[in-house]
């Protein structure tokens, strides 16, 4: 396996580079979200179709590492809600930590997987994206849901952004073409490829630029639970998972590292839209994300 270090500095350092980016005023301020929006609707689903579309899926053991992926995530997600009024916030303010202790970087993870196992790690990867986004979608909607923060007309609204969402969708696309057995004939592999291939670094870049160093003056209770649930505690349950479940080595440093990964910074956006704190929310990303600078080579050296 490559040095830790030298597989995650670089993407550490094109995050840095984002936020100083951003920080400036080298590009406009309305460049940032078109830029973001590019990268979600269009080149990220292409790199995810791509990859599914051509992989040797039949080598990855995609029910073991459903197990710990989705184990991990279901047990914190009931745990949070059983001790949700031991935090002593309100709903919106719970929503928010609910969201920041499940929710993983896409971005981070394909490329962190691609730098440290290449190929077969953006396999891996592609598949763990696959299984994670559609789950953690409709478990964090469904927690809006039952702390009471969305309405009716909001609930229609997120059910229908869901059967919408670009990564979901080209998940399945990409899976459909490879069982299929279509893949992507002619020039269409080198087209999607050459595409995808912007995806990561524009994509990292764009995780920089939502980081709201002011936020961090808000730190609570609630930061500090959902910091310690996504960077300490998931990655410590899927890491024994994993070897509960004799996952290959490949396999298991994905896994572990999706575990570990900071949320997403879309979190915000839907804090803003389902009635959630948004405030906590941007404290919670741009935590997590520095934090995570530490504690994902700690990980990932535990097991190397």
């Amino acid at each position: 396996m490559t040095s830790i270090i030298d597989a995650l500095g670089p993407l550490f350092a094109l995050i840095a580079l984002g936020a100083v980016l951003g920080a400036g005023r080298f590009l406009p301020a309305g460049f940032w979200p078109q830029l973001e929006r590019l990268v979600y609707f269009v080149l990220f689903p292409a790199m995810l179709v791509g990859t599914l579309a051509t992989a040797e899926i039949s080598r990855v053991p995609v029910g073991r590492l459903a197990i710990v992926l989705l184990g991990a995530m279901a047990v914190f997600a009931l745990s949070l809600w059983r001790l949700r009024h031991r935090l002593g916030l309100e709903a919106a303010a719970f929503t928010s930590v609910f969201q920041g202790a499940l929710r993983f970087n896409t971005y981070v993870g394909v490329a962190g997987a691609a730098a440290l196992h290449a190929g077969p790690g953006a396999t891996v990867a592609a598949v763990a994206v696959a299984l994670m986004v559609p789950t953690v979608n409709v478990i964090c909607v469904a927690g809006f849901v039952a702390a009471g923060t969305l309405g009716r007309g909001g609930l229609g609204k997120s059910a229908l952004a869901l059967m919408k969402n670009p990564l979901i969708i080209a998940c399945l696309l990409g899976v459909g073409l490879n069982l299929s057995g279509v893949g992507l004939p002619g020039w269409s592999e080198e087209t999607v490829t050459l595409v995808g291939r912007a995806a990561l670094p524009l994509g990292l870049l764009a995780v920089g630029v939502a980081l709201r160093l002011p936020a961090l003056l808000r730190l609570n209770r609630g930061v500090f639970a959902a910091a310690g649930v996504k960077l300490v505690l998931m990655p410590g349950l899927a890491l024994a998972l994993a070897w509960l479940l004799h996952l290959d080595p490949v396999s298991r440093d994905v896994a572990l590292l999706f575990a570990a990964l900071p949320t997403a910074t879309s979190a915000y956006i839907l804090a803003r839209q389902l009635g959630g704190d948004a405030e906590m929310m941007a404290a919670i990303i741009t935590g997590q994300t520095l934090l995570a600078m530490l504690t994902l080579p700690l990980w990932l050296q535990l097991v190397a």
